[in-house]
């Protein structure tokens, strides 16, 4: 970055800096909290791993497996694989400790470009479009009761999605403390419905209902097995479980993130795999193999067999279910941007904070419209489908990430360390899918990828090039500048001992210039 640059956005950021210490009581300055304990931090790796999925269409499985034993060996399977790439995530949380996730460890083990890259495709598809599909959810199963006899009209699903998510916003620009306790409500009360449709299945056992669990009958195939098809299971899923990184994007915020990031992990993650299973052990306990596929929303279906008049709790469940998992997508995305903008990737007015409030408003608020223009557009799933593959490379590149750091940086303090067999079996995992993505689906990969590398000339432009015009330096710090005084926020505080880094954290000058040069090799960053 340039000195000239540098200088200005120092300007244009001195008088709210101060005016942020003011009102934060003095030395310290204003800086993000630590208001996330050990439960809700439960609730967010429980509450954004169990969206709608298993309510409505845990049938993708079942499907591809041809059995009910293979479907519950995948869906078990996959759990392990997935805890395993959260142990591998539990290491980097803890040595390399920033908000950000496998953003932040991307780009500090293999530089600038490959962590924006990741940064790129979250901002530009995977979290609008999934934020968006899940806030249509939640107004489908909030409006279906009003339409029994034909669809809800497609713009007031829309619109009660966007009032959802606008809701929500307010809810996390207001604070932490709310945006926390919204995600623990939601997430204790989506447990309770699956834990009602377990009861139930271990009633219907009790009956003597389990033909389709004893072995000869379990493993029965309802059609041919296929390898290419049982790999589509278990891609469907390590889907299903998608999610289990989303701590790791809020690190700076939690309360002693030392023993409360892996601590969360190793309770979170064989939670959603019990609860996983033994909900699809109820649902065959009441439904043929055949009578699941035939459901578009499993959980009604069997409430309607086995609840009689009590069925309404169901679509209920699956509503609150997405309620709770569009917030803390909002929360956790929110952080991400904030984090990508901190290291100057994205526009430093989204690495602000509100001077009282002190949460993240600028990248809440950008979240939010990049969640309703994608409301505005028909094309979300078929971009989901293109992007699901890089979301999936990406968790492979941040486990070799952490073979690779091991290997440059072998006496770099590590809170928690794991043997290295861990991020092996689960890259060999990874790559088989990864290779059966390609081989099953080379289009929708290329897509992908395609869309991905479309933040390579982007990249240049807008982070590695110095010597932009001056006009250009004096529009951005004047909307920069625009953007405080509209949204009431400051940079945060920078402490000489930081907890997310460890280091000066003498960055963060650099943080603000709108789009400021990272040649991937400094990877010092301030912290709140």
């Amino acid at each position: 970055m340039t000195d000239g640059a540098r200088q200005r956005s120092s300007t244009s950021g001195s008088a709210k800096d101060a005016a942020g210490e003011q009102e934060s009581g003095g030395g310290g300055g204003v800086a993000l909290k630590k208001e996330i304990g050990l439960v809700s931090a439960c609730g967010i790796i429980v509450g954004n791993i169990i969206g709608s999925g298993i309510f409505v269409s845990p049938k993708g499985v079942m499907e591809n497996a041809s059995s009910v034993g293979v479907a519950l060996v995948v869906w078990i399977i996959t759990g392990v694989i997935t805890a395993i790439g959260a142990l591998c995530y539990a290491e980097l949380g803890v040595t390399i400790p920033k908000s950000g996730g496998d953003y932040s460890y991307v780009k500090d083990i293999f530089g600038g470009l490959a962590g924006f890259l990741r940064l790129w495709i979250a901002v530009l598809v995977i979290y609008p479009t999934n934020q968006a599909v899940i806030a249509l959810t939640f107004s489908n199963y909030v409006l279906q009761p009003l339409f029994p006899t034909c669809f809800p009209p497609e713009n007031g699903l829309r619109l009660l999605a966007a009032v959802c998510l606008l809701l929500l916003t307010w809810v996390n620009c207001s604070s932490v403390r709310w945006a926390t306790r919204v995600q623990d409500i939601f997430t204790a009360g989506k447990l309770l419905a699956l834990a009602l449709i377990i009861i139930m299945g271990i009633v219907q056992i009790c009956k003597g209902e389990y033909y389709w669990l004893e072995p000869a009958n379990a493993f029965e195939p309802f059609q041919d097995y296929d390898v290419g098809l049982i790999a589509l299971a278990f891609l469907q899923g390590s889907f299903a479980y998608g999610g289990w990184n989303f701590l790791n994007y809020v690190t700076e915020e939690l309360v002693d993130p030392y023993v409360n990031l892996p601590r969360a992990i190793f309770i979170s993650i064989p939670l959603v795999t019990f609860v996983y299973v033994f909900a699809n052990i109820a649902y065959v306990t009441a439904m043929s193999p055949q009578e699941l596929l035939a459901s578009n929303a499993v959980a009604v279906t069997f409430g309607e067999k086995l609840l009689g008049v009590m069925s309404w709790i169901m679509p209920i469940s699956v509503a609150l279910s997405t309620f709770g998992g569009v917030n803390g997508s909002l929360f956790t995305s929110s952080r991400l941007f904030f984090a990508g903008a901190r290291e100057g990737h994205l526009p430093s007015l989204l690495a602000m904070i509100h001077v009282k409030r002190c949460t993240p408003i600028p990248a809440l608020l950008f979240t939010c419209l990049s969640t309703l223009l994608m409301l505005c557009t028909s094309d979300m799933y078929t971009l989901i489908n293109y992007v699901g593959f890089i979301n999936y490379l990406f968790y492979g590149v941040t486990v070799a990430g952490q073979i690779v750091l091991r290997i440059k940086q072998p006496d770099m303090h590590r809170p928690i360390k794991i043997s290295l067999i861990w991020p092996v079996i689960y890259l060999i995992f990874w790559a088989f899918l990864l290779i059966f993505s390609l081989y099953s689906e080379p289009v929708v990969c290329g897509i992908g990828l395609a869309i991905m590398l479309t933040g390579v000339p982007v990249y240049f432009l807008g982070v590695y090039w110095d010597n932009k015009p001056q006009c250009f330096d004096a529009f951005v710090d004047k909307m920069t500048y625009l953007g405080q005084k509209f949204c009431v926020v400051v940079y945060p505080a920078v402490t000489a001992s930081s907890d997310a880094s460890g280091e000066e954290g003498e960055e963060m000058k650099e943080a603000r210039s709108p789009l400021s040069k990272d040649d991937g090799d400094n990877h010092k960053s301030a912290d709140c």
